[in-house]
């Protein structure tokens, strides 16, 4: 009997595949049965994630993404894929009248310019097959939550969040379907930077209904359900997985 939700038989390439939510992103996907390509900026990440794959016919393409000659040869590289998910960025929290424009131009080249030029490429070169689905990993930042000293980085998920949207009314004419994830925090590396004390992460976690932040393969789950044939009706989507924090 066919699963649904299997990956088996898909190719999938997977940004931000170093660390985080890209890293069990990219394992959950080897689970369910795909061939997963790696890539990130970190060749040595990557041969770490590489090695907790499950399967075979897994690749790894490092390409800074902020290079658009890395992005050309990453995509003139690429097999034809049934899937992405796009997983860089960068997190920054910093009170807005410091919030000059270099620093809107460094947080918006990672978390929007880089991913969308990767992804308007592969999809003018036609490395996606028809009926194929793109995840983008966005935010609520700037959409329904507007905590202090992130606006920049809420400001660039919100375009993220819109473009992508943009994109789902185009790609859909070949049937490729474009959804967002929209995580409220998550345990990775990046919320551990330093800008915030563990004892004021510790009590914010506590205002968030379920108890807890979110965990990678919380969000990886629900990327792995947005790339199989389970999820093929719903393209154009804001996903939320928050632990209930946009309803407090």
């Amino acid at each position: 009997m066919k699963n649904p939700f299997s990956l088996q038989g898909k190719t999938i390439l997977v940004t931000g595949a170093s660390s985080g939510i890209g890293r069990q992103t990219a394992i959950e996907c080897s689970r369910m049965g795909a061939s997963v390509v790696l890539s990130a900026r970190n060749v040595e990440r990557l041969q770490e994630t590489y090695s907790q794959l499950e399967g075979e016919g897994h690749l790894i393409l490092p390409a800074d993404l902020l290079d658009t000659v890395q992005i050309e040869s990453l995509v003139s590289s690429l097999p034809e894929v049934n899937g992405i998910v796009l997983c860089c960025g960068k997190g920054l929290t910093l009170p807005m009248q410091f919030a000059t424009r270099d620093k809107f131009d460094d947080i918006f080249n990672i978390n929007l310019f880089a991913p969308f030029e990767l992804l308007r490429l592969i999809y003018k070169k036609k490395k996606i097959q028809k009926q194929g689905s793109i995840v983008t990993l966005a935010s609520l930042g700037g959409t329904q939550i507007f905590s202090g000293r992130n606006g920049i980085y809420g400001a660039s998920k919100a375009a993220l969040n819109s473009v992508m949207m943009f994109c789902a009314k185009e790609f859909s004419s070949r049937r490729i379907r474009v959804n967002c994830i929209c995580p409220g925090m998550v345990d990775t590396p990046l919320i551990h930077r330093g800008t915030v004390t563990e004892e004021q992460l510790q009590e914010n976690e506590k205002l968030y209904p379920l108890g807890r932040y979110g965990k990678p393969e919380d969000i990886a789950y629900a990327a792995v359900y947005l790339l199989s044939d389970a999820a093929s009706w719903i393209t154009g989507q804001q996903l939320v997985l928050d632990g209930g924090i946009s309803i407090k």
